[in-house]
């Protein structure tokens, strides 16, 4: 996640005075409308918490009225402060800032603390309605919906909300999962768009933790429809003869069977993205990208209409980034991710070879989903290296669940969005450095 204070605003206070309000971004949609006061408020939480040589150094007061150039400078002083607080492992993941976020993204939207009704979404589109406040983060809805669905708290962890774009057909185009510092019904609420949904999915990409899920019938259930919903709408690939076996096993109500013949098939765990454009193997091919299995995998389709298939593996980027080429939002509260005049790319640094590297650019709406994706199979690599496990109930206390540890590793640590246009203008606090990259020689290739 990257935080970007894109412009300021000047606002009136309760008393009729005249002062600048500085616009929070995340990933490029606006969450909250914060003063100078409030961030030294939280500034100054974190220092008592965590001592003034972990947080970082905060732009000093003046004692006059501002300046439009020193209104600038600071708005870039304090968006290098929110983003060096985010990308601290400490800092970033504490209950201090993530608190202060979702309080002032309830303020900034107006939206008072009550009972509400929210509907959360399973892959088959059937609706799960859960009351909670409008005040509840991340974690309280999903445990809310777990509650509901009757999902043992141990298996919580396998699971995520996601906000995805409903289209007529049904079929579901991924924004982004939700995060600690955010509120689900606020954060839905508003973007003012009845297309956009809150799902849930499994959030783990190795296919052997099915078996974990797949313990308890409410797991079970769950992986079910969302094999038969990615089979249905041809995220994953399946010939007439494997169709004709799993249409048996449907009617047989042999579900694990079900899933199991489901593994071996292409693309099974994958997520699969819109088409869009990359410049590999050349500038303006068009695309259709699905992640899984520690991939992205690419279906391009040459300037000659030839289809050609390839896949990038995660442990041999070096590092990636997402840029985009205008602010997302410079509208009103709640405008929509992904608008038609945005350009937004990944780009990644690929080992072709060994010592040649490349770098691969994807232009996409759905680009910071994809970076998402991108830092969840690198944690995940990196907490089945040492040992951990997403299971609640581990008996060994220092293992975490999945939803918990990604925002304390170090594997992804410079999260960013660079407002410019080309790939050479953006600066090092870009990159999203990679800790699962791998070395390899002529011989792995």
């Amino acid at each position: 996640m990257h935080f970007s204070i894109p412009e300021t605003e000047t606002r009136a206070g309760d008393g009729g005075a005249a002062y600048v309000a500085y616009n929070i971004h995340v990933n490029g949609v606006l969450h909250c409308r914060v003063r100078y006061s409030q961030l030294l408020g939280l500034h100054e939480q974190l220092r008592k918490e965590y001592g003034a040589n972990v947080v970082p150094a905060f732009p000093p007061k003046k004692i006059f009225t501002l300046t439009p150039a020193e209104v600038e400078q600071r708005r870039e002083q304090l968006e290098k402060y929110m983003q060096a607080v985010r990308q601290d492992p400490a800092l970033g993941a504490s209950e201090t800032f993530n608190s202060f976020l979702r309080k002032a993204q309830q303020e900034t939207q107006q939206i008072p603390t009550e009972e509400v009704m929210l509907e959360v979404l399973l892959s088959n589109g059937q609706k799960v309605k859960v009351t909670i406040l409008t005040s509840d983060q991340t974690e309280d809805v999903l445990e809310a919906v777990a509650s509901k669905l009757d999902l043992p708290d141990e298996l919580i962890g396998y699971f995520s909300l996601f906000l995805v774009r409903q289209a007529k057909d049904g079929a579901f185009s991924f924004v982004r999962k939700l995060q600690e510092f955010e509120l689900p019904y606020v954060s839905v609420t508003s973007l003012r768009d009845p297309e956009f949904r809150i799902i849930l999915r499994k959030s783990y990409w190795d296919s052997s933790y099915d078996d974990d899920v797949m313990e308890h019938r409410v797991g079970l259930n769950l992986l079910y429809v969302q094999t038969v919903s990615d089979i249905e709408h041809g995220w994953i690939l399946v010939n007439k003869d494997q169709h004709r076996q799993l249409k048996s096993l449907q009617e047989k109500v042999s579900k694990k069977e079900f899933i199991r013949l489901a593994q071996t098939l292409k693309y099974y765990g994958y997520l699969k993205f819109d088409p869009c454009v990359t410049d590999f193997p050349e500038k303006g091919c068009h695309v259709v990208v699905s992640a899984g299995n520690n991939e992205l995998n690419f279906q391009v389709r040459l300037p000659n209409e030839q289809i050609k298939e390839g896949s990038f593996k995660v442990t041999r980027m070096r590092c990636w980034r997402v840029t985009s080429s205008v602010p997302m939002s410079n509208g009103p509260s709640g405008s929509s991710p992904g608008k038609s005049e945005v350009k937004l790319e990944l780009a990644f640094e690929y080992l072709m070879s060994k010592d040649r590297l490349q770098w691969v650019t994807i232009t996409s709406p759905q680009a910071i989903m994809l970076s998402i994706c991108l830092q969840s199979m690198v944690d995940e690599l990196m907490v089945k290296k040492s040992g951990g496990s997403i299971r609640k109930d581990s008996p060994d206390a220092s293992r975490e669940p999945m939803a918990k540890l990604s925002s304390k590793l170090t594997s992804v640590s410079l999260r960013g969005i660079s407002h410019c246009s080309s790939a050479s203008d953006v600066g090092a606090n870009d990159f999203h450095g990679n800790y699962a990259f791998e070395g390899i020689g002529d011989e792995d290739l």
